[in-house]
């Protein structure tokens, strides 16, 4: 009985251990799909357009007659809204951040950061309307030349909606850091001011950094807030009043139908895709060997 027993849970360890192997493989397997299919149809597009003009050319018009394929009007579009989202979720994600760890009485801390993080599971659809009807007749009153669709708007937004990305995953940082380091900053004359900002933010910094990587990856690939907030107009500039288009907008854009299927059209949204997905691979990367390398062991 006790062999058969045994045998039993071996047995079902083993099927267990198979079975998450399993969904480890199936998770490689779905993102090398993905690489797969976005290199294929790139490929297409690059033995049409040679590479050198889709990275130089400042024109981005493949749906026009005089078509142009420089990616580069899209990419600064992409950077002047995730620029501004950023210069918004920083100070105040790391503010909330340090606040939550160093501040707040232990109860309400428990009660208001589940709240906070509520913010990263309202749908991107819903921030685009508050951007195009709150948002932007708001800043229009500041910026009377302000017009209706604009990388501003979008932007402040965006950046509303990843402060959760960047004060949740700081704050788990600053608290893993010892109370004894603050316990000697104390001993050593330090304000609780000081002692945060000179011993705990430092400690925990390669932990922060990485969080804004993360949060930065997030903005680069956000789709419907740009597309309904901040038009679809690619244009090479760094004024966040005008309309700007960013390479998921125009993969959305490309994706709704209008374009016939295997055109040189068509082809130019996997040409997005892979120059974003190469970029967003970059910084997720860099993330994780910058949380490695500078890691204080605490």
């Amino acid at each position: 009985m006790a062999l058969i027993f045994i045998f039993n849970i071996v047995k079902k360890e083993f099927f267990i251990r198979q079975l998450l192997g399993l969904c480890a493989l199936l998770t490689v397997l779905t993102t090398f799909s993905i690489i797969v299919i976005l290199l294929v149809e790139a490929i297409s597009f690059f033995d049409k357009v040679p590479m050198s003009q889709f990275l130089t050319d400042t024109k981005w018009s493949p749906l026009f007659t005089n078509k142009h394929f420089g990616i580069l009007p899209l990419f600064m579009g992409t950077m002047l809204i995730t620029g501004v989202a950023i210069m918004i979720a920083l100070p105040l994600g790391l503010s909330i951040a340090v606040y939550l760890s160093e501040y707040a009485p232990s109860g309400f801390k428990k009660r208001i950061k589940p709240l906070l993080e509520l913010l990263a599971a309202v749908p991107t659809v819903v921030y685009g309307f508050f951007a195009l009807t709150v948002i932007t007749p708001f800043l229009q009153k500041i910026f009377p030349g302000m017009s209706g669709f604009n990388a501003l708007s979008a932007g402040i937004v965006m950046g509303i909606m990843i402060i959760p990305f960047i004060s949740s995953l700081s704050e788990d940082a600053l608290s893993s850091v010892s109370n004894s380091l603050r316990e000697a900053a104390y001993g050593m004359g330090s304000t609780r001011f000081q002692t945060a900002f000179k011993v705990t933010v430092p400690t925990a910094s390669s932990a922060i950094i990485a969080s804004v990587i993360l949060a930065i990856s997030r903005a680069l690939g956000e789709t419907m807030i740009v597309t309904i907030a901040a038009g679809m107009q690619p244009r090479m500039t760094l004024n966040p009043l005008v309309p700007v288009e960013t390479i998921t907008a125009y993969i959305v854009q490309v994706s709704s139908g209008d374009v016939p299927y295997g055109s040189i059209e068509y082809q130019t949204i996997f040409a997005a895709g892979i120059a974003l997905f190469v970029f967003t691979f970059l910084l997720n990367n860099l993330s994780w060997w910058i949380k490695k390398r500078f890691m204080v062991k605490i």
